[in-house]
């Protein structure tokens, strides 16, 4: 009996060969292929996301993309990693507001700092975006990058979700990470185009995703260079400086990545731009929206949610033919972490 292992990178295949041989026969040759997009139900999405890929690497197609021009961009929250019940990085900035509040005993009894404490998210919620541009300045400036990549690396490692018991790192979605590998496999270059902060993201994205830091933008507050007597570093300022989120994430990345996606991924209105921006590339592109439809392994939510709401997108979407992710039905797993 001889067993034959060929690996390639990202995309497995595994074949087994099994012989048995005696006078007279030979048994026929048995191959197996590893499915690389395995937490996915074998459903429409999937398969169309297969043909796409299929099309636009294969050089003898019309649709066939140069591997230059094979750029992939998803959102995190939502649509890499779980965003309820409330986004990760505003978790972060109430933890770090109590972790700081000793040396602040004033805040306990000033607002939005008190509610922070306390972790009432509707006196937050009351406080409105001033509120939380508040609470944001005092997290996330004062430090220099550095020392800002440290706190979020602890906090990363012990934080924990409070409805599946696992820190926040973990909760990302196993069906978007063997794409993220499959696009790879294929020649794509994955980039994150995320709402959230870019220096909140990139300490954990390379680990998580294997998306290096390099391709990941988001949000960022203003910093400056100070030289510090030949120790040079560079220091958050309390002011935002650009918001990559809605008509802001094309902009963004036309600035830094200086071409159209053909590959755009994403989960709520806020995405909507960069799908429509990506959906007007000259090449053959594919649209993707992950719909939260599961109750039970995760959330159910769309049209009417705080957090990540789809409505337009979800109705685009329908409109224009784009793939859609029902978690429920096309999903056989949702976190990697599972079993």
């Amino acid at each position: 009996m001889k067993k034959s292992i060929f690996i390639f990178p990202l995309l497995v295949l595994l074949y087994s060969c099994t012989t048995q041989q005696n006078d007279s026969s030979k048994a026929d040759e048995v191959v197996v292929v590893q499915d690389p997009l395995s937490a996915w139900n074998d459903a429409s999405t999937k398969q169309s996301i297969i043909s796409y890929v299929n099309a636009v690497t294969d050089s003898a197609s019309a649709d066939f993309v140069p591997v230059a021009d094979r750029i992939a961009v998803f959102d995190n929250d939502g649509t890499l990693w779980c965003e309820q019940p409330a986004y990760t990085q505003l978790i972060f900035v109430l933890d770090r507001i109590r972790e700081m509040a000793p040396s602040h005993p004033e805040w306990s009894k000033q607002q939005p700092f008190k509610a922070a404490i306390e972790g009432d998210l509707d006196g937050l919620a009351e406080s409105g975006m001033e509120g939380l541009m508040t609470l944001l300045m005092h997290t996330h400036s004062g430090v220099t990058t550095d020392e800002f990549k440290e706190i979020v690396e602890s906090w990363m490692k012990n934080a924990k979700h409070p409805r599946y018991n696992v820190t926040y790192d973990q909760l990302v979605y196993q069906p978007m990470i063997e794409l993220l590998h499959y696009l790879r496999a294929h020649n794509f270059k994955t980039y994150i185009v995320s709402g959230g902060g870019v220096e909140f993201m990139r300490p954990v994205t390379d680990r998580i995703y294997g998306i290096p830091a390099e391709q990941v933008i988001g949000s960022t507050v203003k910093t400056v260079f100070e030289y510090n007597d030949g120790n040079p570093v560079i220091k958050k300022l309390p002011e935002i400086d650009f918001i990559d989120d809605k008509e802001l994430k094309p902009v963004a990345i036309n600035k830094i990545i200086g071409k159209k996606p053909i590959f755009a991924a994403g989960n709520s209105d806020g995405d909507l731009a960069m799908l429509q921006w990506s959906a007007s590339s000259d090449h053959k592109s594919l649209q993707l929206y992950v719909h939260h439809t599961d109750s039970v392994r995760e959330y159910a939510y769309d049209r009417n949610s705080h957090v990540g709401k789809l409505d337009k997108g979800l109705d685009q979407a329908l409109n224009d033919g784009w793939a859609v992710a029902d978690m429920e039905k096309d999903w056989k797993r949702v976190f990697s972490f599972e079993k």
